[in-house]
């Protein structure tokens, strides 16, 4: 062997190693873009122009268009027992547990994926025993081989980054997933605390209103007991009496279920932890509400953000399916010790290997043709994501718009009920009406009552469901939630051993 060939041969395998990672820059496939802004510049002009306050010094409820919500969506609500429970319940909640373990199982899988793009080594060893015919002789003897063994996939058509495109879209999925069922734990936190200080509310109106009737009772039986009263008159109070007590065992169930709600939200027994008595005048209704223009509510909401992901996955499967059309090249080379007996000798071996499709019965051109439908299906969902946004935004604004008229009707209704209730009963006192105007005059104002109770539990809920809808500044909370802890998995260092592998 001359002295020149040892150097030819490594100039050639370099030669052939350059053009294989020129070949490995090409990626097949589409590279996914964001889908364009919302077009829609106004959610409903009517409730926008109702809502819009327009500088009125009144003090009314009114939105900020175009304004961004800051911080944590339900501290305009101003109640220091509402950020107690949201605490507990957004640290402690399973369902967010188990996500954060999804999101780390997503992870994973992006890093598995990126090995592909690294050698892979291996450790082989065979032994066994051998025997071998020479001429008219034979011997026999052990074998054995052991030695790395080293393979490379150029991946020159982007097949492995595509899977690595796919499974990182997959994890974005899941972490917006996180943000979603975060924003729809706070918003049923919010729900639940309005509801218990509402049943608490009416239940304390239903006492009162019990109360009196007790009042009117004995006031008619006094009566008919002096002549001044029929019987039928004290049998209306009855009545009345037996009616407003069956309005409170509703109420106390309802206080009962909230309470139980807001345990569970904390991933808690319903005996195990007891949420606070909350009362409506524990919150103020914000006066401002910032409503963030349509064509950034789809970088606001988890929902859209997950549907954007998912459409970015799909859009990399065709880019995956794509690279199974074209040829894989791999690099493959060996290191070993064998031998025969006592014998041994060093063995090595390296090889490239160019293998492609020819004839698969249609199956991988109907793969690609799969993922292209595949993606306009997620492209569908998208859109369809983004417009039920808009009608759910569109819907809420509404519904504060009438949530104001109502109240106000309610409380205009209470005070002409409570006129009206004090004159009949001083009427009645005096002798001038009967009892029925009396009993007709306390139902009406039973239901003002109430109902002024459960307008001003409707306008709490409502506006903490328009920024729920409008994606109440929960994009990014597991970012910031795993930056807190360290942005390490509780599971994490359980099975380090081999983690290199």
């Amino acid at each position: 062997m001359t002295p020149v060939e040892p150097t030819r041969r490594p100039r050639s395998i370099g030669a052939v190693a350059m053009a294989m990672l020129l070949l490995s820059g090409c990626t097949v496939g589409p590279d996914f873009e964001r889908p364009a802004a919302i077009g829609s510049t106004h959610y409903d002009r009517q409730a926008e122009q109702a809502l819009a306050g327009n500088g009125d010094p009144t003090g009314t409820q009114h939105i900020r268009f175009g304004g961004a919500i800051e911080g944590d969506w339900w501290s305009a609500f101003g109640s220091a027992k509402l950020d107690s429970v949201m605490r507990r319940a957004t640290t402690g909640n399973l369902d967010l547990a188990a996500l954060d373990a999804t999101i780390a199982q997503a992870n994973e899988a992006v890093a598995a994926a990126q090995g592909g793009l690294r050698p892979q080594v291996d450790l082989a060893a065979v032994g066994g025993r051998q025997k071998a015919s020479v001429g008219t002789g034979s011997s026999a003897g052990n074998v054995y081989t052991v030695g790395p063994q080293v393979s490379f996939d150029f991946d020159i058509f982007g097949g492995t980054r595509r899977l690595i495109e796919q499974r990182t879209a997959l994890a974005d999925i899941q972490r917006h997933r996180f943000d979603a069922a975060w924003l729809t734990l706070t918003g049923g936190v919010a729900n639940q605390a309005f509801l218990l200080a509402s049943a608490r509310a009416q239940i304390r109106a239903v006492e009162i209103i019990v109360a009196d009737d007790r009042k009117n009772l004995a006031l008619v039986g006094a009566a008919h007991d002096v002549g001044s009263a029929t019987q039928l008159d004290v049998a209306l109070a009855a009545t009345q009496l037996a009616q407003d007590q069956t309005l409170l065992p509703p109420l106390l169930q309802q206080r009962d279920a909230a309470r139980h709600a807001l345990s569970i939200l904390a991933s808690a027994g319903p005996a195990d932890w007891i949420a606070p008595d909350f009362d409506l005048a524990d919150f103020q209704l914000p006066q401002e509400l910032p409503v963030s223009l349509p064509s950034q509510i789809a970088r606001n909401r988890p929902d859209i953000l997950a549907a954007e992901a998912e459409l970015h996955g799909a859009s990399a499967a065709i880019g995956l399916a794509t690279a199974d059309l074209y040829p894989r090249l791999d690099l493959t080379a060996s290191l070993s010790r064998a031998g025969v007996g006592p014998a041994a000798g060093t063995l090595w071996s390296v090889a490239a290997g160019l293998t492609g499709p020819l004839f698969h019965g249609g199956t991988l051109k109907a793969n690609r043709r799969g993922a292209v439908d595949a993606y306009r299906a997620s492209l569908a969902g998208y859109q369809q994501t983004v417009v039920r946004s808009l009608g759910q935004v569109a819907d809420l604004l509404q519904a504060i718009t009438h949530d104001a008229d109502e109240d106000a009707a309610q409380e205009r209704a209470l005070r002409s009920a409570e006129t009206s209730l004090r004159l009949s009963r001083a009427g009645f006192a005096a002798g001038e009406i009967d009892v029925l105007r009396v009993l007709d005059a306390e139902r009406a104002y039973q239901r003002a009552l109430l109902g002024e109770i459960r307008a001003k539990t409707a306008r709490y809920i409502d506006v903490a469901q328009l920024s729920v809808a409008l994606g109440g500044n929960a994009s990014g909370v597991f970012r910031l939630s795993s930056a807190d802890r360290g942005d390490r998995s509780p599971h994490e260092g359980l099975y380090e051993q081999g983690e290199s592998r």
